[in-house]
């Protein structure tokens, strides 16, 4: 390795399998966000046909999906403390490497992560029968219950702070 700043190295100074290590994270995090979006198929959305009878019901959902992720790169270099040096020529030792005869070091590292969620409600169910045909919504009546206490509780704090005046 020189002993030149990354920065300042030609191409053919650098260790292309050191990179391909760097960059491995990255092809994770393109697979991980496609096995994310897999979920948010048209098959999630309407589910398998049932038919009973003359009538045909297809469930229907809604579909969240999201995604993020992080990546990062750096290098440096930079001469050792002289206490440190002792210890690093060991490490070095232990490991069979060479230590820089001029206490100059330098590295390159990187790393990333990431993360995604998909969720699914149910929504509707289409109705297909020979009268026609027509959407059934599914209604969430705890949503609804827990919407309207909340609802509700923000509107005796307002009135409670209403009543005790400005500045109380």
């Amino acid at each position: 390795m020189s002993d030149k700043p990354v920065s300042e190295m030609d191409e053919s100074a650098v260790n292309l399998e050191a990179i391909e290590k760097i960059l491995a994270p990255v092809k994770d995090v393109g697979q991980a966000a496609s096995n994310v979006l897999e979920g948010t198929s048209v098959v999630a959305v309407y589910g398998k046909a049932v038919k009973q009878g003359d009538t045909i019901i297809i469930p229907t959902a809604e579909v969240l999906a999201g995604f993020g992720f992080g990546y990062g790169v750096g290098s440096g270099s930079g001469r050792m403390m002289e206490d440190d040096e002792e210890e690093q020529a060991v490490e070095a030792s232990e490991n069979e490497q060479d230590t820089p005869s001029d206490g100059v070091g330098s590295g390159v590292g990187g790393g990333g992560g990431g993360g995604g969620r998909t969720l699914a409600r149910p929504v509707a169910v289409v109705v297909a029968s020979p009268e026609g045909v027509w959407v059934e919504p599914i209604v969430d009546w705890t949503k609804i219950g827990l919407a309207a206490l909340t609802t509700f509780g923000f509107m005796i704090g307002t009135l409670a702070r209403m009543r005790k005046g400005p500045g109380a």
